[in-house]
């Protein structure tokens, strides 16, 4: 139950970052700004971070791990710091 609250925040938290970095991106374009910059300053953390959780739920002394527990450990290190940052631009954007 707890893993799937937490997993939900995070999905909200980075469907609302990709819609503000998708956003950004259409309108840099619009501009006439190169969005590469814009766009891969936010992309390649979200890949690394997804990399680095999916070998840490891989690595042999989780796999040992029933399913549900893996799950909320992945969770509880994935949740904080898209919802902080969720949180902070949907302030900061109003």
């Amino acid at each position: 139950m707890l893993a799937g609250v937490l997993w939900a925040l995070t999905v909200l938290s980075l469907t609302w970052l990709a819609g503000l970095v998708t956003i950004t991106a259409v309108w840099s374009l619009a501009a006439g700004v190169p969005v590469a910059d814009v766009v891969l300053r936010y992309v390649l953390p979200a890949v690394g971070a997804a990399a680095a959780l999916t070998a840490l739920a891989f690595a042999p002394g989780v796999r040992r791990l029933t399913m549900e527990i893996r799950l909320l450990l992945i969770a509880v290190l994935a949740c904080p710091v898209p919802t902080v940052l969720a949180i902070t631009t949907w302030i900061q954007v109003g």
